[in-house]
C-alpha cells in the first residue's frame, strides 16, 4: 500500500502529539502508545496499492504547488461510531482541490481505498485506532476541545511494504 499524506507544521503537530499523550496519561486508547520513527500527525489523501508509472513525481509536484496550506481543526469525534479517534479538519476550498487533484494523478492506480475518494473522504488527524464510542466523551475532555489553526506544511508517502515514508513536496 502507498499513501499520500500532508504533515502538519511543528506547531500544530506538537498540539496533535500533546493530545495523543493526554489521552496515553489517562489509560486511554492513543497513537502516542505507536513508536514506529513513521508515526506523526498527518492527513492521508489517498490509499492504493501501487503508485502507476509517473505518478509519484506528479504528486510531488502538485502537494509542492499547494503547500503550505492552513487548516482549522474542529471537533474530535469517533468515525463509524467504534473506529478511530480523530480531530476532524476543515475541508477548505484549496484543500479540497489538492485532495481532487491527487486523486486525479491516481485514477490508474489499482487498489484505490474507496473511504479517502472524493465524496467519501472526511478529512481527519487520528488520535487513536480501534476507539470505543463510549469513551468519545471522556476523550474530548481529556484531548482538549480547542479548534487549532496551523498548516499543512509537507506531504509524503507511506510505503506500507517496506514501513518507510518519501517526501512528496513541500
Amino acid at each position: 500500500m502507498r499513501t499520500v499524506e500532508l504533515v502538519c507544521d511543528p506547531a500544530l503537530e506538537a498540539t496533535v502529539r500533546a493530545a495523543w499523550d493526554r489521552l496515553a496519561a489517562v489509560g486511554l486508547p492513543s497513537l502516542a502508545r505507536n513508536i514506529h520513527p513513521t508515526n506523526r500527525p498527518h492527513l492521508t489523501l489517498a490509499a492504493v496499492d501501487a503508485f502507476p508509472p509517473g505518478a509519484q513525481a506528479r504528486l510531488a509536484a502538485l502537494c509542492a504547488a499547494a503547500l503550505p496550506l492552513p487548516t482549522h481543526l474542529d471537533r474530535i469525534t469517533v468515525l463509524d461510531g467504534s473506529a478511530p479517534l480523530v480531530w476532524l479538519v476543515r475541508p477548505t476550498p484549496a484543500l479540497t482541490a489538492l485532495h481532487a487533484g491527487v486523486w486525479a494523478v491516481l485514477s490508474a492506480a489499482e487498489g484505490r481505498r474507496p473511504w479517502h475518494e472524493p465524496g467519501r473522504w472526511i478529512p481527519h488527524l487520528s488520535l487513536a485506532l480501534r476507539f470505543r464510542d463510549a469513551d468519545r466523551r471522556r476523550a474530548r475532555a481529556v484531548a482538549g476541545a480547542a479548534r487549532p489553526t496551523g498548516a499543512f506544511v509537507g506531504a509524503r508517502s507511506y510505503d506500507g511494504e517496506t514501513r518507510t515514508v518519501t517526501a512528496l513536496g513541500g
